[in-house]
């Protein structure tokens, strides 16, 4: 009997990666394409999402070509991709404008212009999001208030998932479940768009995508993108989910009491719920698992590792360029610096705010801040600084979380940090708890491919895909020294926001970028 792969493909934001795994979760080979975003203005982000798709492929065709493997032995396709980026398209089904990212933070004016009709306390009650600038309705708003001549041109508007679908084969835009909640319009409870809110906005349904469940066969790969791609053409695809979606099904976070925590270009802590939820807080947003009828609380970090991207390109610019002349990592002269650094960098504390604050403070004017420099510290220090504010960062969703009453007993991490043992026993000491890393750290990509396996009928379904792709590596324990340490600087962290927040530093800065 012929062995049987599954192939998983994620539309990140700085890349493209698609890979190729057999029934077992071993990954066979990988394919990559990197790209950047655009940044017109400040608090603007944007895309192409056809070079961002046209990327896909092309990693696409490079991991079918190293795998060695008849492409006709790839029984499905699933999909992964950025969260909650706004595509406007013409009835043709091209973009209109450049793709708004789900970093950007233009529609404070929207989110204002929202209040009016529902109140934030109403806006989460519905929805299970906190009312933020991030959500896909502010940007329908945006567009229709300061681009009327592109407005009368759409005639959908649809996430890079459902975007990336139609490209491959599919016959319509069709959105994972998981992902209808960062509309703004979903109601995740229920599991529909919520008519309330779309009269409210004056929004037409039939603009949106088509919502289905992950793991969903709904096409295949036509002949035209068959050539693009390598993929044999007839080859099943299947609904897949948003990045962090997929992620959390490739660490295998399908019951109560696991918390995976990403690490990727934006950060997130995600725990699996049985039952519909809202934190009492309202801080946490609350959107549906890929198993359909389930449920997720999330903590969303707008920057962690593109924040410590950022350090490599724009400050570690002597490790970047020793790296390139020797043919090495950069990160990994990085790191070097950072072992030599004591935990705490010696009392240097960094607000890691560079794409503003999303959980639990829900703030797009926040803005990366150090505080405690002195003559003492060195490059090492200002490094070891970034790796730990943006952890602690995520310390601080986690708080959050545990704040709203439930329960973490395992926590998983995953995305592209984990490549770091340095890191991996920061975020043990950060959290204070032992930490599980995964043989797959692209969890994205082995989600993308379980929902594949399962929407091509080889699995009973995403739990049983999961107790036989994914798979544990290894545990970090906290070292306690670390630990008190960290919860020391963390008060200083919660303060330094506290504090600048208190004296409308943020805002008043936010106002004068705004004007340069």
């Amino acid at each position: 009997m012929s062995t049987i792969y599954l192939a998983g493909i994620d539309i990140g934001t700085t890349g493209a990666k698609t890979a190729i795994f057999d029934l077992s979760g071993t990954m066979v080979s990988s394919g990559y394409r990197e790209y950047v975003c655009d940044y017109p203005k400040a608090n603007w982000v944007e895309q192409d999402p056809e070079l961002l798709v046209a990327s896909s492929m092309e990693a696409s065709r490079e991991a079918i070509a190293k795998s060695g493997i008849d492409p006709k032995a790839i029984a499905g396709i699933g999909v992964s991709a950025q969260r909650s980026c706004t595509i406007f398209v013409d009835r043709n089904g091209v973009p209109v404008r450049p793709m708004i990212s789900w970093q950007d933070n233009r529609t404070s004016a929207e989110v204002d212009d929202i209040k009016q009709k529902f109140t934030p306390g109403d806006f989460y009650r519905i929805t299970g999001s906190p009312l933020a600038t991030t959500w896909i309705v502010t940007k329908i708003l945006w567009l229709r208030k300061n681009e009327p001549r592109s407005w009368e041109k759409v005639a959908r508007v649809v996430q890079l998932h459902d975007y990336a679908l139609r490209a491959l084969g599919a016959d319509d835009f069709y959105e994972d479940i998981p992902d209808a909640a960062f509309f703004g319009l979903w109601d995740t409870d229920a599991l529909a768009w919520r008519e309330e809110m779309l009269g409210g906005f004056g929004i037409d349904k039939t603009i949106l995508p088509i919502p289905k469940p992950s793991g969903t066969s709904i096409g295949a790969v036509s002949r035209e993108t068959a050539e693009r791609t390598g993929f044999a053409a007839g080859t099943p695809i299947c609904v897949g989910a948003g990045d962090q979606n997929s992620a959390v099904v490739g660490a295998g976070i399908v019951s109560e009491g696991f918390l995976s925590v990403s690490m990727g270009t934006g950060g997130i802590a995600i725990t699996y719920l049985d039952r519909p939820f809202r934190d009492p807080a309202g801080m946490s947003m609350v959107t549906n698992h890929a198993i359909h009828g389930k449920w997720q609380l999330e903590g969303l970090q707008n920057g962690a590792a593109g924040v410590f991207r950022w350090f490599r390109d724009e400050i570690a610019t002597l490790e970047k360029e020793t790296a390139k002349r020797e043919k090495r990592d950069p990160y990994e002269l990085i790191n070097r610096l950072i072992e030599k650094t004591p935990a705490g960098a010696k009392g240097l504390v960094f607000l890691p705010y560079l794409a503003a604050s999303a959980a639990p403070r829900w703030n797009p004017h926040a803005r990366g801040t150090f505080t405690g420099l002195t003559f003492a510290h060195d490059r090492g220090c200002v490094a070891r600084a970034f790796i730990e504010g943006i952890t602690m960062e995520m310390k601080d969703i986690l708080r959050s979380m545990l704040t709203s009453g439930i329960t973490i007993d395992t926590v998983r991490i995953m995305g592209g940090a984990t490549k770091s043992e340095l890191w991996n026993q920061i975020q043990s000491d950060m959290y204070n708890r032992p930490v599980e890393t995964l043989k797959v750290t692209d969890a994205a990509l082995l989600g993308a491919a379980i929902m594949a396996g399962t929407g091509s009928g080889h699995f009973g379904g995403i739990r049983d895909a999961v107790s036989k792709m994914v798979k544990i590596d290894r545990v970090y324990e906290p070292r306690e020294q670390n630990a008190r340490l960290y919860d020391e600087l963390y008060d200083v962290y919660v303060r330094m926001y506290e504090g600048m927040e208190g004296k409308d530093v943020f805002a008043r800065l936010a106002r004068i970028q705004e004007r340069l």
